[in-house]
């Protein structure tokens, strides 16, 4: 993981040129990367990277808007227009970090696919059994390492949905009622929406601690294998 990281500018440089032409997120921009000696493994590991921190950024922010929910008890009539642009805000922010979490981790499954993908094929080319079954067992340990992390990332992702309608719920009913009754129907989801939100944490934090396991075992070299 360590042998491209002196060119990663001019990876991202690549990799923006390729999103321009609508192949960035292809098998092709992925066997661009690897032509430029960004291996699929490598590729794997960065992308796992990037979803982990999305998530922890996307956890922040779901935290910040019920926070700014919770900021409205109190308010006086003529303060909740303001407050109601203030959430806003807070929502279109929490929908733009869902939406990174859900492109970053389509963006690991399409890694892992074409990675496992290409390991499998390549077994066949083995002419030494023992050697095959050395590398067929590390296919499996990082098959399986790699379902347990792409399984918590979609069990936190799924969450997201749910607290987002909520979220747009309360929003939209603000928007409507700039009142003293707006206030008391947010005070009155707040209890199952804060459930629902230190849930999503909760499955956020369990997927966080999972890409790390992952990282780290990959980045020590106990998942290496194939080509790739």
């Amino acid at each position: 993981m360590v042998a491209h990281r002196w060119n990663r500018p001019l990876l991202a440089l690549i990799g923006l040129v390729l999103v321009a032409q609508g192949i960035g997120c292809s098998s092709t921009g992925i066997a661009v990367r690897e032509r430029l000696g960004y291996a699929k493994r490598e590729q794997l590991v960065d992308r796992v990277e990037q979803t982990r921190d999305a998530q922890a950024g996307a956890r922040d922010q779901f935290e910040t808007t019920l926070d700014e929910l919770k900021s409205l008890t109190g308010y006086e009539d003529r303060e909740l227009e303001g407050a109601y642009s203030r959430l806003s805000k807070e929502l279109d922010r929490s929908e733009k970090r869902a939406k990174r979490v859900r492109d970053k981790i389509r963006s690991v499954e399409r890694v892992g696919t074409a990675l496992f993908k290409e390991w499998e094929s390549e077994l066949e080319l083995y002419s030494t059994e023992s050697l095959r079954r050395a590398s067929e067992e590390q296919l499996d340990a990082t098959r399986a390492r790699y379902e347990r992390v792409v399984v918590a990332m979609r069990r936190a992702e799924s969450k997201m949905e749910p607290v987002l309608a909520a979220f747009r719920d309360q929003t939209l009913f603000l928007k409507h009622n700039l009142n003293a009754r707006a206030i008391a129907s947010i005070d009155g989801a707040l209890v199952e929406l804060e459930g629902e939100i230190a849930q999503l944490i909760a499955d956020m934090e369990s997927s966080i601690d999972e890409a790390n396991r992952f990282i780290d075992q990959m980045s020590a070299g106990s998942g290496a294998g194939g080509s790739g």
